[in-house]
């Protein structure tokens, strides 16, 4: 069936690629390859919500969450000032499988794992109901907003956004540049996602201990493995989230 949990903004006049491009954390030209990820930051460098940019006759589409697809709309209005840009959610299907790609579909530019993305009729016949796209994003440490993505606190190069192809250091200003290329030129990470190996099951959000000492966050879990956001300096034996143990999957 088609992804009703997601909402298409189509964004349209002359100055369209010149506005997005001045906005979010990847490259427009990067659209005549297919899809693109990418994120729009606060002017300080943190994430606020995540989408997929998608070429779309004479528009680009933004394939964002549909919780957070009318305050990203907003948002865009505040910034097109008078820029010949027009904005207006479009109803066409948003279809996602994995497996054989149907013509007219798009690979997911995450991870090969995560199948194809699609838009309009006619591809709803080729998505699989029963894809565990949880255990998918688990097994390749995958986020998604409003779980391991956090609105107004997490930095996308923590979230691994450089590996998940939703960042291009290349292709100059737009609106939290400054502090994402800092990150990635001048400090090593000191936290961020990684895989763990959990011991049972424990809610999404938990804190992970280790030795009365904070370590980070438990996130989506599947198969014994999870994403947790950890301080790798203190990820070390003996880590717990609530009464499961957790230990760190190092590459």
């Amino acid at each position: 069936m088609p992804d009703s949990t997601r909402m298409l903004i189509e964004v349209s006049g002359s100055d369209r690629e010149d506005f997005l491009q001045g906005l979010v954390t990847n490259d427009l030209s990067k659209l005549s390859d297919g899809i693109v990820y990418a994120a729009l930051l606060t002017p300080q460098g943190k994430f606020q919500v995540d989408f997929f940019l998608v070429p779309w006759k004479d528009a680009i589409l933004i394939d964002v969450a549909a919780p957070y697809g009318d305050a990203l709309m907003r948002r865009l209005t505040f910034y097109k000032l008078r820029a010949d840009v027009k904005l207006h959610e479009l109803k066409v299907d948003v279809t996602r499988g994995v497996g054989n790609m149907p013509d007219g579909a798009y690979p997911d530019p995450r991870h090969e794992a995560l199948g194809w993305r699609a838009y309009g009729p006619g591809f709803a016949f080729e998505e699989q109901a029963d894809v565990d796209w949880d255990a998918i994003r688990v097994a390749h440490c995958i986020p998604e907003m409003g779980i391991e993505l956090v609105a107004d606190d997490s930095f996308i190069l923590e979230m691994g956004f450089e590996r998940l192809n939703g960042v291009d250091f290349r292709k100059g200003c737009y609106v939290g540049q400054e502090v994402t290329a800092r990150m990635k030129h001048k400090t090593e990470l000191r936290k961020g996602l990684a895989l763990v190996n959990i011991d049972g099951e424990a809610p999404v959000g938990t804190p992970i201990d280790a030795h009365n000492k904070a370590v980070g966050t438990l996130y989506t879990q599947s198969g014994g493995r999870a994403i947790a956001y950890l301080r790798f300096d203190r990820a070390t034996e003996g880590m717990t989230a609530g009464d499961v143990r957790v230990d760190y999957v190092r590459d």
